[in-house]
């Protein structure tokens, strides 16, 4: 099952986190939810969007 764009991850050891818009979302507080995904320094959670380059 997929899940909404908005909710963002307080996972911070996700090597994919610096990348990820879910990290950028909990860091900026307009997440609509905070979840924590299963990813870690060596791989991603499965639940990846990436950021938007300006």
């Amino acid at each position: 099952m997929a899940v909404a764009e908005d909710i963002g991850c307080s996972n911070e050891v996700c090597v994919e986190a610096p990348k990820c818009k879910r990290t950028v979302i909990y860091v900026n507080d307009t997440t609509r939810e905070i979840k924590r995904f299963g990813g870690n320094e060596e791989r991603g959670c499965g639940k990846f969007i990436p950021k938007k380059e300006n």
